[in-house]
């Protein structure tokens, strides 16, 4: 059956019942919030209630359907009427109970239930109009099972619905014929319906929103909860004669109270969380970094584009002369990670970079291996447009580069079976490699087909580096807290918040904390929401001295680039760890060395990773400095994961994605 509803409810019923509702409400809602603010003094933390008690109010949007004519055993209109609609209210007490951070919970409202309404005018055979109008009411049972999808204050409802009949009042009157206006109209007639359902079994299904009114400050917690309920025609036939359905949609809002369990800030975790801050005493900055940028072989295309992207830098034929690699990206910004656009610049003129090459190195060859997710054919034609770029633009041989293609590239990144995030996984596996075995375009100690081309040296300046930045500790904090934040309060009473945070370990710009005071002792609050609902807070202070400009220092900096396949990578750069890397390592220096992803996986997976990177750097470096009787150099090792607030490169391209998946080594010399 189809079921057309439209709103034509009279505007002056409507009005009335959502004043009634509004006044209700509003008064209710002056009072709970009058004895909120009685209580506001308290500084006792409560759990989330698990129940709560409270009303509800609505409007009713009825729609009838079907026909009545025989209204009771006296009265049968010459017409039969058929479709209809009102608005009634609804008034309910309401019972719910739902565990903080579940989905099922359940509910209970029984109260007043209004299915009044008015049908559509029908004309008689003497063309005179016939109005039928009712005031049907219930009163409503309605237990329900409460679902939230997203462990959030979002909730969908249903269950089943019980009517017991309370006003079968109907009102009909019959007009005059407009053609003889003197005639008289006969007097409404009113009267109850016969053959009426006593009780109604029904259905009805909803959705609404908690919006807490008071915080966990307060034993008595207060939840605004505006709400949509729908009760389709099923079992809402309100007579046994006839056919006459009703359906409703219900639009109204929830005013809920609970009292939550008194906690001690501290008590419930004391002995499991370990909360620390550690604020260097200073940090010299703005430290020189002189860097080895690594110069990944790939060029990355577009998805269904077999041309060189535009943000590749093209040169005319005429700029080649005056092409410098050292100069590229001389003039770039840093940010807090210690890392610029710079380099992205360096890496989008790689092909101009081996177009410069092989013309200082007229001996060397090169292999260009497109990767299409086509076939081999695109796969070529997407290696031939970088080698017309070659062969046009810096004039090289065309006989010293020659093209290949194929389905996957040697490392893919989508690998069999994966269903989660293939975009990005494919854009990263359309690509061509630039393989070589000409020592003079490759990176030290390596040869073949995987081998990076050989890097660039950069001098930076950073902002913030990462061993400036203050570190809070919150060991613990996975196990027992959902989520957990900071308060920091300088010297002048100053309050910055912070987080929320799901990690235990957190790094922050001592820029973000102190701005431009130069030193002070700091008042550190954690705020940790456990996972029962409470709230803990531990409490200490630190002091902080910011970031100060050095004089002479300037650091070292390499980066170690991996694939999907991490020993490989290690692999690759060991030779170049104890040969290049851990010589430059000054006596007494600390080597900061951070691992980094991308975004793709799971972030927690993609945390133990980065770290795991990081101590397998850390443990070739430390194993090559002690075999040579070394035990001077100072590390620190951090595992960041995909976080994009300190990642190397944003995750918006292949190439930046890759360049994430990096450890970087920070050599600091020891002040003098």
């Amino acid at each position: 059956m189809k079921i057309n509803i439209s709103f034509k409810t009279n505007i002056s019923i409507k009005k009335i019942l959502h004043k009634t509702v509004l006044n209700r409400f509003v008064i209710f809602i002056l009072i709970c919030l009058g004895t909120q603010t009685a209580l506001q003094a308290q500084e006792v933390f409560y759990t989330r209630p698990t129940w709560f008690f409270g009303v509800a109010g609505a409007t009713n949007y009825n729609f009838y359907r079907g026909s009545t004519q025989q209204l009771n055993s006296g009265l049968t209109p010459p017409v039969t009427f058929h479709n209809g609609e009102g608005a009634g209210l609804y008034l309910a007490p309401l019972v719910e109970f739902h565990k903080p951070d579940t989905r099922l919970g359940f509910m209970f409202q029984a109260g007043y239930d209004s299915r009044k309404g008015s049908f559509d005018q029908k004309k008689t055979a003497c063309n005179c109009p016939a109005d039928l109008s009712t005031g049907l009411s219930y009163i409503t049972v309605e237990p329900s099972i409460r679902f939230a999808p997203f462990k959030s204050n979002f909730y969908l409802y249903g269950g089943p619905r019980l009517a017991f009949n309370i006003d079968k009042s109907f009102k009909y009157s019959l007009g005059t014929n407009p053609s003889y206006p003197e005639q008289e109209a006969s007097p409404a007639v009113r009267g109850d319906f016969d053959a009426m359902k006593e009780v109604l079994i029904s259905m009805q299904v909803g959705a609404g929103y908690d919006i807490p009114l008071s915080s966990q400050n307060h034993k008595t917690q207060f939840l605004l909860s505006p709400f949509i309920n729908f009760q389709p025609y099923f079992g809402q036939h309100p007579r046994t004669v006839e056919t006459w359905s009703i359906t409703t949609l219900r639009v109204g809002m929830a005013l809920k109270f609970g009292q939550g369990s008194g906690i001690e800030p501290t008590a419930v975790a004391e002995s499991k969380v370990q909360f620390s801050v550690n604020a260097p005493k200073n940090i010299p900055g703005e430290r020189n970094v002189r860097e080895v940028f690594p110069l990944r072989n790939y060029v990355f295309f577009d998805l269904e584009s077999n041309k060189i992207p535009s943000r590749y830098k093209a040169l005319k034929k005429e700029d080649v002369q005056n092409f410098n690699e050292d100069q590229i990206g001389i003039t770039a910004s840093v940010n807090s990670s210690g890392r610029s656009a710079r380099q992205m610049a360096v890496y989008y003129n790689v092909i101009n970079i081996l177009g410069s090459r092989m013309v200082k190195n007229p001996a060397s060859t090169v292999t260009l291996v497109g990767s299409s997710e086509k076939g081999s054919d695109d796969g070529v034609a997407m290696a031939e447009a970088i080698k017309t770029y070659l062969v046009t633009v810096f004039e090289i041989n065309a006989g010293r580069i020659s093209t290949k293609g194929q389905l996957k590239p040697a490392i893919p990144s989508e690998q069999p079976g994966a269903t989660k995030e293939l975009v990005l996984l494919r854009e990263g596996d359309r690509r061509v490699s630039i393989e070589s075995n000409s020592p003079q375009l490759l990176m030290e100690f390596q040869a073949g087909p995987d081998a990076p081309l050989k890097p660039l040296e950069l001098v930076t300046i950073q902002e913030a580096p990462i061993d400036s930045y203050i570190t809070v500790d919150a060991v613990g904090a996975g196990q027992v807290y959902s989520s957990w934040s900071l308060e920091t309060t300088d010297p002048d009473g100053k309050v910055k918040a912070f987080g929320p945070y799901t990690k235990e370990k957190v790094s922050i710009p001592g820029k973000s904390i102190m701005g431009t005071r130069s030193e002070g002792d700091y008042k550190v609050k954690m705020i940790g929401k456990t996972k029962s609902g409470g709230i803990e807070e531990k409490v200490t202070t630190s002091h902080m001295v910011l970031w100060t400009p050095a004089k002479t220092e300037e650091g070292l900096r390499y980066s170690i680039i991996f694939e999907f396949n991490k020993s490989k990578a290690i692999a690759m750069y060991q030779k170049y760890l104890t040969d290049v890397v851990t010589p430059k390592i000054p006596k007494n220096a600390v080597v900061i060395i951070h691992g980094h992803t991308d975004i793709i996986g799971e972030e927690s997976y993609n945390l133990n990773l980065s770290l795991e990177r990081a101590n397998e750097v850390k443990g070739i470096i430390e194993n090559t400095l002690s075999n040579s009787g070394r035990k001077d150099v100072k590390f620190e090792v951090h595992g960041f994961g995909e976080d994009e607030n300190m990642a190397a490169f944003e995750n918006k391209l292949p190439e930046e994605r890759f360049y994430n998946r990096t450890v970087i080594i920070d050599i600091i010399p020891a002040s003098k």
